[in-house]
């Protein structure tokens, strides 16, 4: 008796294999998926680390080491992708022209180990004595209170040793870092307390383009991030780079417990507007940080969906809970927007043709919908892989999902299988891989992935 492929096989030496398409129909599953540059970031800590305790946090210094337990998970927090930084410039330039790349090397390793990437900005200085700028650029620059600066401002960024030594150190940093596999974003963080670009608009116009300039040009590959500060210099960075930005104070609604301000009500939507931001999420990532931490909004009584409405309404990518917990409550509420923060990729649809001869090309279409309010900002490869007896072979197609925004997509291709590809019988499977090392890096949103991670399409036959 004739077996299938021999009969699929005989019918593609017939000419009528072109009439033999397969299509497939994936189903798509609803849980929350721990994906590359998305969801809730660590702060100043990692995976399988202890939460802060209450309400506080602890930022900008070095990270303190805790014992690991091997487990990932913490209690009170999703898992997350990635670990974030904030460290004061004093930490990493001790000395004058010397960085502590021991110190930043560990931090991407242990990030590494704990599967994460790394978000980074070196803030220039915080409010309190001990997160000044660096001892010896403060003997340099000298007591700088009898200049009435502005609020938040701790030392004098006109001052031209000011703008050689801060940029210095962000071009260095650029030379080891940029590009590196593990660093998700660098935050563009020129001037104010924890680098929040307080009082941009007050510096003068070749003292922000020398300061932006120096993040633009040391960070051609690793993604950029701003605040939305003032309209001349998110014009000015935007119009040179593919940023996105970043706001330390999401939730903050303290104008309807009674203050007379808040962020949510009176600075972020216009300022999301007023400064050209409002676009930018389709070039660069939109990263949100709370004010305070989530148990602090509970605390004030503040509308927890209301809150996270503007954040997707803004194409959130990913979320600074401090590393603190998220009130159990609230539970439901927080896996309701992991499911849309950032990217999510689900596949409607897939056809190849049943036969296909080695050295030739495999031909598909396909229809994706991307179910998130962001697109993926990294370049993973959609890769297909033929697996069978005659051994094992990973292809990658032509896609770049990095244009995949919210909504359909249609991506139709053909790859060439290589000439040595044994004939029979294979198992065609889809990822979205690692560019390196072709293993896959991205969860889609279906049902059916296997133990390394392919999602399995259906069977394939190799003719020669």
């Amino acid at each position: 008796m004739r077996t299938w492929l021999a009969l699929l096989l005989t019918s593609f030496s017939a000419g009528l294999a072109a009439q033999d398409t397969r299509v497939v129909r994936p189903k798509e599953i609803d849980g929350v998926l721990v994906n590359p540059g998305i969801g809730f970031t660590t702060l100043n800590r990692f995976n399988g680390d202890p939460l802060n305790e209450g309400t506080k946090w602890t930022e900008g210094y070095p990270i303190q080491n805790y014992a690991f337990s091997g487990s990932l998970e913490v209690r009170g927090q999703p898992m997350t992708s990635i670990a974030y930084l904030r460290i004061y410039w004093r930490f990493v330039e001790p000395e004058m022209g010397k960085y502590n790349w021991a110190m930043l090397d560990q931090v991407l390793r242990t990030a590494r180990e704990r599967k994460q990437t790394l978000m980074l900005r070196v803030a220039p200085y915080g409010t309190e004595a001990d997160n000044d700028v660096p001892e010896w650029y403060r003997q340099l620059a000298g007591d700088e209170r009898a200049k009435g600066l502005p609020e938040k401002w701790r030392t004098d960024p006109e001052n031209p040793l000011y703008v050689k030594h801060f940029t210095a150190l962000v071009r260095e940093l650029g030379k080891r870092y940029d590009g590196h596999p593990d660093l998700e974003l660098v935050d563009v963080s020129i001037v104010g307390a924890w680098g929040e670009g307080e009082h941009t608009e007050r510096l003068a116009e070749p003292t922000m383009r020398a300061l932006v300039d120096s993040y633009i040009e040391g960070f051609r590959k690793t993604p950029l991030n701003m605040q939305p500060t003032d309209r001349r210099t998110n014009t000015y960075a935007l119009s040179k780079a593919g940023a996105g930005w970043r706001a330390d104070c999401l939730g903050d609604m303290r104008c309807v417990s009674g203050a007379g301000w808040c962020h949510m009500f009176d600075a972020y939507p216009r300022d999301i507007v007023n400064f050209g931001l409002a676009e930018a999420w389709k070039k660069g990532p939109v990263a949100l940080e709370a004010c305070w931490v989530m148990q602090h909004w509970k605390n004030q009584g503040w509308d927890v969906d209301y809150i996270i409405e503007q954040s997707l309404k803004w194409h959130i990518s990913s979320f600074n809970n401090k590393s603190s917990a998220v009130p159990e409550e609230w539970r439901p509420q927080v896996e309701r927007w992991l499911k849309r923060m950032g990217y999510r990729y689900v596949l409607r649809r897939f056809s190849y043709p049943a036969v296909v001869r080695s050295g030739e090309k495999l031909a598909f279409t396909s229809w994706w919908e991307n179910k998130g309010v962001a697109p993926c900002y990294r370049r993973y490869p959609l890769a297909l892989r033929l697996k069978g007896a005659g051994g094992s072979v990973v292809v990658t197609t032509g896609a770049d999902i990095r244009t995949w925004l919210p909504g359909d997509i249609v991506f139709d291709d053909a790859v060439t299988l290589p000439a040595g590809i044994r004939a029979g019988e294979y198992e065609l499977a889809i990822a979205l891989v690692d560019e390196g090392t072709r293993a896959p890096n991205v969860k889609l949103a279906i049902a059916g992935m296997d133990g390394e991670g392919w999602y399995p399409l259906g069977r394939i036959a190799v003719g020669r």
